[in-house]
């Protein structure tokens, strides 16, 4: 059950990237509206809840901001991106004030962009300042540190 739950969500993640990069096109007004509204009727397109970054656009960012990844520790392990630290999703978000300060800002990442995106939406309501690193590790192409 994992595996598919797994499966739906990076393919959810991918679709996501295809439809915001196609959102670049001149004559797309009419057309992504359309796109945007097939793709939230099935579900495969989460919207935007705030801000969100691409994961293979942060490498110039390494080292300025607070980099937050939220996979398991055994998942941190296999690689992250320089900089970023280990704070598992259910601890973020069982006590995010333990983690957080809510006058920072802070780029949230996991492995396909939909657990990051699930916890940016509820830090947001929670009053913190969050960017959903979307991609997540599984499409990023920099250096991982191990």
């Amino acid at each position: 059950m994992v595996k598919v739950y797994d499966y739906c969500e990076t393919l959810n993640n991918r679709l996501e990237d295809i439809f915001k990069r196609n959102t670049k096109i001149k004559y797309k007004k009419r057309i992504n509206i359309k796109f945007e509204e097939e793709f939230k009727m099935f579900g495969l397109f989460k919207g935007n809840d705030g801000k969100v970054i691409n994961v293979n656009d942060i490498d110039e960012l390494i080292g300025k901001v607070e980099l937050i990844d939220i996979r398991e520790d055994y998942e941190y392990k296999g690689g992250s991106i320089k900089s970023a630290k280990n704070i598992p999703m259910g601890a973020l978000l069982n006590e995010p004030d333990k983690y957080l300060n809510k006058s920072k800002e802070y780029y949230i990442m996991c492995q396909s962009g939909g657990r990051s995106a699930r916890a940016c939406s509820s830090l947001i309501k929670q009053g913190f300042d969050v960017i959903n690193v979307s991609g997540g590790m599984g499409s990023y192409v920099g250096t991982k540190k191990k």
